[in-house]
């Protein structure tokens, strides 16, 4: 079963990179594209598509990455440039080969975000992402096209084939981001560093593709901590 992807692309400037882009996507059965403030697209994008024309005919245009973004549950944003160090979690990556085989067989719709062609995806953008998917390349000249870099990605989507453990699903995850940010309350843990630290554990656990079996696992963990620091927070249902 193909994974339920839809593409974003976030201001993108050159209307023969979209339709390269719906190229691609038609090679790879993914059709559903969604545009943030696109350049216009004319003749140039329906010859580079080819038979991805009818996905620019059904490419939706918005005014807003949130926009983009409803009805998705896992948000993957793309980046050329990786953080190499562990101080700026927003640009910690895995591999598009890595990712592939986190999310195949994922139960809900994915997002797969593409940024502006010179300075891709914006720090707060980023910031919305649960993973950062990164195409590894050459140190000495590291940028791919955009298209290329989708294409790429989306090929690592289609041509892998593993079984994978259900994985928690939109509402556990909240619960649970909820329930970690409830639990730096309660160990009044500093305030000035308390909206890095949940943004990081988000991070983690979109990098992480959290199976329901570790999702209750760590809601256990969660739970026990927090009664016996506190004894302010009670175990929240599992059930949805």
């Amino acid at each position: 079963m193909m994974t339920d992807i839809r593409i974003v692309l976030v201001a993108p400037k050159f209307e023969g990179n979209i339709g390269a882009i719906a190229r691609s996507m038609a090679n790879f059965d993914i059709s559903e594209l969604y545009l943030v403030h696109p350049c216009p697209i004319g003749d140039d994008a329906y010859r580079r598509a080819k038979h991805g024309a009818d996905i620019l005919d059904n490419a939706k245009i918005v005014d807003s990455i949130e926009e983009a973004l409803e009805g998705c549950f896992l948000v993957a944003g793309t980046s050329g440039v990786a953080s190499k160090g562990e101080n700026n979690y927003v640009r910690i990556p895995v591999s598009a080969h890595d990712f592939a085989e986190k999310v195949r067989d994922y139960p809900e719709k994915i997002a797969l975000i593409f940024g502006r062609e010179d300075i891709g995806l914006l720090q707060d953008e980023l910031a919305r992402c649960d993973i950062l998917v990164h195409v590894p390349t050459s140190d000495i000249y590291p940028i791919l096209n955009l298209s290329h870099a989708a294409t790429i990605v989306m090929y690592e989507l289609f041509g892998k084939t593993i079984d994978a453990p259900e994985p928690a699903d939109h509402v556990e995850k909240e619960r649970l981001f909820s329930f970690f940010d409830d639990l730096l309350d309660n160990i009044d843990y500093p305030e000035q560093r308390k909206e890095y630290t949940s943004a990081m554990f988000r991070r983690m656990i979109g990098r992480a593709v959290l199976t329901k079996y570790e999702y209750n696992t760590l809601m256990g963990v969660f739970g026990d901590s927090s009664r016996l620091i506190t004894g302010k927070l009670s175990y929240p249902s599992q059930k949805k």
